[in-house]
């Protein structure tokens, strides 16, 4: 109920979560939410500044697409439609934008191996009609998403956008007030331009503190449903939720190896498949 106040908010999802908090280890919760062990055990300022500011990997902000390249400097051209009555998948009649952080962004990983380059394999099997552009950098930020946001949506036109942002953000300690402005912000531009929305929620470690860790993954439920958007409730479910949860990541214990990302496809795809 959106009556509800925060703090009965938070003891639901407390509650309901039981299970998911036996299950973190140190290692699992540090590997899929950006706290190495040595920073859960110490502390360490200058390592979760290393954590808050790695990059060198992933897209860097270069724009990944199924739609057909083009040359450097030229625009990109706006979504052909079929005409009324033509075969179905002909042209690609429509856009998904994804925005989002290093998760999105391939980062230590083959090109090609990310989940949103699998979205893109499978709707060309099953919706040919459907691209992807993936807009997502390593280390982005809620503001930073806001900020890059509308230029994308002019030039895109996308009819579908991912927001998979947040976790930079917790992991700065930032206010939650802020990020979920943020999140609203962009939901609002998405629907100036008639785009929908999937919001992809995440989880944050408890020593950031029970109550900010707990606010933190309820907020996008509470961003869901006040705009109705689509919601992962989270996005490594699965992965770094599992007592075996240090396999499916990479050395650095923060980033999920590839074979880690066709699990994070099956956690978005529902809700995607369901607002096309």
């Amino acid at each position: 109920m959106l009556a509800a106040t925060a703090e009965d908010e938070t003891d639901e999802f407390m509650k309901d979560h039981a299970m998911l908090r036996r299950h973190f280890t140190l290692s699992a919760i540090s590997a899929g939410l950006g706290g190495l062990s040595m920073l859960w055990r110490s502390g360490s300022a200058n390592a979760q500044q290393q954590v808050i500011t790695s990059t060198g990997q992933g897209m860097q902000g270069e724009i990944i697409t199924t739609q057909p390249k083009r040359q450097r400097g030229q625009n990109m051209q706006e979504p052909q439609v079929p005409p009324p009555g033509s075969a179905p998948g002909t042209v690609p009649a429509a856009s998904i934008l994804v925005l989002g952080d290093s998760l999105s962004a391939e980062y230590g990983i083959a090109r090609g191996k990310g989940w949103v380059a699998l979205l893109s394999a499978k709707l060309q099997a099953e919706r040919p009609d459907v691209s992807v552009i993936n807009a997502s950098i390593s280390g982005d930020t809620t503001a930073g998403g806001r900020s890059r946001l509308p230029g994308m949506l002019n030039q895109v036109r996308p009819v579908l956008v991912v927001i998979e942002l947040g976790a930079n953000d917790a992991l700065r300690g930032l206010d939650l007030q802020s990020t979920q402005n943020n999140l609203e912000a962009m939901i609002e531009a998405c629907r100036a331009v008639n785009a929908r929305v999937v919001l992809v929620g995440m989880q944050i470690p408890p020593n950031y503190g029970p109550d900010y860790s707990a606010k933190f993954s309820v907020m996008f439920a509470n961003v869901a449903k006040k705009y109705k958007t689509g919601l992962v409730p989270f996005f490594l479910k699965g992965i770094a939720d599992v007592p075996d949860a240090a396999q499916w990541f990479q050395a650095d214990r923060i980033h999920p190896k590839a074979e880690a990302h066709p699990r994070m496809l099956a956690n978005v795809w529902p809700e995607i498949k369901k607002n096309l």
